[in-house]
C-alpha cells in the first residue's frame, strides 16, 4: 500500500506547533550560541592584550612559571621608564606619527578631491600609479628605501623615515579620501560657483568642511598606522631616530628575551593610542559612514 504525501495548509498544523515541541527551546539555543560566539570573539581580541598587562605585571622568574605565586609588581614599569632609548622612541614615534599625519593629510586631501571632481589625463595616472603602488606589498619597497637612504644621506634621519609614510599615506587615503568627496552632493559647490565664488572658494567653503569627518578619521588612522608601524622603523631607523615598535625588539638578546621589559613597553606604548583612539572613535564612525 502505497502512501500518500500532502501539501501543508493553512489549516494544517505546522511541525513547529505539533504538540509537544518547544518554541522557546530554539531560541533559547540561538542566544546561547550567540553569546557564545560574541565571547570567544571578545577572548580572540582581548586575550592577547590581557596576557600582555599580566606579563608586564610579573618579575622575571615568573613570567612563565604561574605557578611559582601570584606575585606581581611595577618594577617592570619604573625600570623601563628610567632607560633613556625608551623616552627617545616614544618622543621620536610621537614626532614622526604626527608630520607624517599633517604632511600627508595636506596632499590626501586635494589628490582625493581631484581624482573625484576632475576627469582627465593627469587624473587617469596618478590614479593609475595608486593603484600600482598599492597592489605591491610594501615590504617590497624597504630594501631599495634603504639603499637610497644610505646612498643619499638621509638615512636614520627625520627626513628618511618620513618620506615612506608619506608616500604609503598619500596612496591609500587618496583613494578613500576620493570616496568621501563622491559621497557629497556636486551641486552645493556648483550653486557657490554660481554666487561668484571660485573654484578654490567652493572647495575651501563648501566641499572641505563638508568632508570634515571623513578628513578627521583619515588623520586618526594614519596617526596610528605610523605609531604601530613597525618594518620602516627597523630598516631606517638606527640610533639617532629610534621608534618605539622597532626599540621594543631590542629586548630580544643573545642571553634570552626579556618578556617583562618588552610587555611593560608595549603596555606603556599602548597608551597614546588608547587616547588618540578613545577620542577620535567618533569622528572615525562618523567618517565611515559617509
Amino acid at each position: 500500500m502505497s502512501s500518500l504525501s500532502y501539501p501543508a495548509t493553512a489549516d494544517a498544523p505546522l511541525e513547529r506547533d505539533a504538540p509537544g515541541s518547544a518554541p522557546w527551546l530554539g531560541l533559547a539555543a540561538k542566544r546561547v550560541l550567540l553569546i557564545l560566539c560574541v565571547l570567544a570573539v571578545l577572548l580572540i581580541f582581548t586575550g592577547p592584550i590581557l596576557i600582555l598587562f599580566v606579563t608586564s605585571l610579573r618579575p622575571p622568574w615568573g613570567v612563565f612559571y604561574v605557578w611559582r605565586g601570584t606575585e606581581f609588581t611595577f618594577d617592570n614599569y619604573l625600570e623601563v621608564m628610567q632607560q633613556p632609548r625608551i623616552v627617545h622612541a616614544m618622543i621620536n614615534s610621537f614626532v614622526i606619527a604626527t608630520l607624517a599625519t599633517v604632511v600627508s593629510l595636506g596632499v590626501t586631501v586635494g589628490s582625493g578631491y581631484m581624482l573625484s571632481r576632475f576627469s582627465g589625463r593627469i587624473q587617469k595616472t596618478w590614479f593609475a600609479s595608486i593603484y600600482i603602488f598599492r597592489t605591491v606589498p610594501y615590504i617590497s619597497f624597504v630594501l631599495p628605501l634603504y639603499l637610497v637612504t644610505t646612498r643619499v644621506g638621509i638615512y636614520d634621519t627625520y627626513l628618511g623615515l618620513l618620506l615612506p609614510h608619506i608616500a604609503v599615506h598619500i596612496c591609500f587615503f587618496s583613494w578613500l579620501m576620493k570616496g568621501f568627496f563622491d559621497g557629497i552632493n556636486p551641486s552645493m559647490e556648483h550653486a557657490a560657483l554660481i554666487d561668484g565664488c571660485t573654484r578654490w572658494g567652493a572647495f575651501l567653503r563648501v566641499a572641505l568642511p563638508a568632508a570634515g569627518p571623513g578628513i578627521a578619521a583619515l588623520a586618526i588612522l594614519s596617526w596610528l598606522w605610523t605609531w604601530n608601524e613597525f618594518l620602516f622603523a627597523l630598516i631606517l631607523t638606527g640610533q639617532r631616530t629610534p621608534m618605539i615598535t622597532s626599540t621594543m625588539a631590542q629586548f630580544v638578546t643573545e642571553t634570552g628575551t626579556e618578556w617583562n621589559l618588552m610587555s611593560a613597553t608595549a603596555a606603556l606604548a599602548m597608551v597614546p593610542a588608547l587616547i588618540v583612539t578613545i577620542f577620535g572613535q567618533k569622528y572615525v564612525i562618523r567618517g565611515l559612514r559617509m
